[in-house]
């Protein structure tokens, strides 16, 4: 999919390579999108320049003006478990936490759901609301530009080929601001936004002094909702005011048709749920519906991947043999033959573990989940070098796993659970599960039955309903 794959160890380095290779290279941080696309080639960059390990740039920060900075390799369960974002950025935390799944999520960055820019990506929408700000750099400089000016159309942006996102900031919300995300998709987790609306609402007592509406997936780019905005202006949030503004808001659309919505449905649930977002902020209810710990699946880490050590910048081939060196659970490991593969594909053809399954190859389905420095990720959408000098643990190694203090050939307690309960179906997303499972376990002592559903909801059962796969971790968690 790629010839030659970097791994700088500076921001400085990366920009040289950008300035060097231009539009035949691509940068990969989570990759949940870029490795889709080359898969269906879409794109075919020849060079690879991986970021996900350099220093300092997934931190979020709140400076003197009170703006709100997120590094360009902040992920979305980053967002979600800020404290900071969640009480100051509410409406971007819940778009975050309505991305994907807990493996994605723990990938996928924000600045990559912006330079992606299709208008159904959830983080936008709220990004925009909030008046958020985009600064690229190259090595001939860096430019900060308002968040509509970096966006051209579908899947376009002012992005140039020598330029990285560097950071994203914008306007922390202040006590007299409410807000909230809402989307709609065709299933509860793992869908995209048929249509999404975010609101942030400036309030006088009970009085709208300002409003920003902006709209998801119903146009090229996200767009403002401004007949409603006005309109709410000096308002109560009275029932007829909500109904005449989400009226006013599917006025502002030209959606299209699509396999996921035609244009008229859009137009509806666009006056649906910008009247919903008003309700739940008019009620204060729109905290309700974001955990107030959500599962991770970072297992008994702080959700960050650890930088690279003091050697020297790493370049993987598909030409030459330079080994993947990792410690595959517990062992190590020197691959050969990889350098051009998914993570997945490295596991399964390479080291001979087939307990990571390949059920989608996309994302969808959580079959191939394993931890990546004891961190839960789909292995298909991880880059095989992105594994150098990292810790693997696949479903062979859960018998082993320090962290629940078993060792030999002990199974570990949600794979003892899934056999007693009989919660193997088919057996082929089981591996997923027990992945998922097992993360949670480290992470929870004592997990909630909605915690475990919270869990699993980047895993996929083709078979049938999910009843004895929630017996079976419920027990896991008594057997422990």
């Amino acid at each position: 999919m790629w010839q030659t794959y970097h791994t700088p160890r500076s921001l400085d380095e990366t920009l040289q390579l950008l300035a060097e290779y231009q539009n035949e290279a691509r940068l990969i941080a989570g990759g949940t999108d870029l490795i889709i696309e080359l898969d269906r080639g879409i794109r075919s960059p020849k060079f690879l320049i991986d970021i996900s390990r350099l220093p300092k740039l997934d931190t979020i920060t709140l400076d003197e003006q009170q703006r709100i900075h997120l590094g360009p390799l902040v992920t979305h369960n980053h967002v979600v478990a800020s404290s900071l974002c969640c009480n100051q950025a509410f409406p971007l935390a819940k778009a975050c936490w309505e991305v994907g799944a807990p493996q994605i999520r723990n990938r996928g960055t924000i600045a990559g759901n912006l330079v992606t820019a299709s208008p159904a990506n959830d983080t936008i929408t709220p990004l925009w609301a909030l008046g958020a700000s985009i600064t690229l750099q190259s090595l001939r400089g860096s430019r900060t530009l308002p968040l509509p000016d970096f966006f051209l159309g579908v899947r376009k942006t002012v992005l140039e080929p020598d330029e990285m996102v560097v950071d994203i900031s914008f306007p922390a919300m202040v006590s007299h601001q409410i807000g909230t995300f809402v989307k709609l998709g065709l299933r509860r987790a793992q869908t995209i936004s048929i249509v999404n609306v975010a609101v942030v609402l400036s309030m006088l007592a009970d009085t709208v002094t300002q409003a920003r509406i902006t709209l998801g997936s119903v146009a090229p780019t996200i767009i403002r909702a401004e007949n409603a905005e006005h309109f709410l202006a000096g308002k109560v949030l009275t029932r007829e005011v909500l109904a005449r503004a989400g009226v006013l808001a599917a006025q502002t659309i030209s959606p299209i048709s699509d396999v996921r919505g035609s244009a008229e449905y859009r137009r509806y649930m666009t006056e649906t749920l910008t009247r919903h977002a008003l309700e739940m902020l008019a009620e204060g209810t729109e905290s309700d519906a974001l955990p107030p710990k959500p599962v991770m699946l970072w297992g008994s880490t702080n959700g960050h991947f650890p930088i690279l050590g003091n050697e020297e910048s790493i370049v993987h081939t598909d030409t030459a043999d330079e080994p993947i060196a990792i410690t595959l659970n517990g062992e190590a490991r020197f691959i050969h033959g990889a350098n051009d593969k998914t993570l997945l594909r490295m596991l399964r053809e390479n080291t001979g573990l087939t307990g990571t399954k390949e059920g989608c190859a996309e994302g969808e389905c959580g079959a191939c989940t394993v931890f990546l420095d004891g961190i839960a990720v789909m292995s298909c959408l991880v880059p095989a070098p992105r594994a150098h000098n990292s810790q693997i643990v696949t479903l062979e190694g859960l018998v082993t796993t320090q962290e629940t203090g078993t060792g030999g050939d002990a199974l570990h307690p949600v794979q003892e659970a899934f056999i007693n309960e009989g919660a193997v179906q088919c057996g082929y997303c089981t591996p997923g599960f027990l992945m998922s499972g097992a993360s949670l376990m480290a992470e929870r002592k004592r997990p909630t039955r909605d915690e475990i559903k919270q869990a699993i909801t980047g895993n996929l059962c083709r078979c049938t309903g999910y009843y004895k796969i929630l017996q079976a971790l419920e027990k896991a968690y008594e057997i422990k």
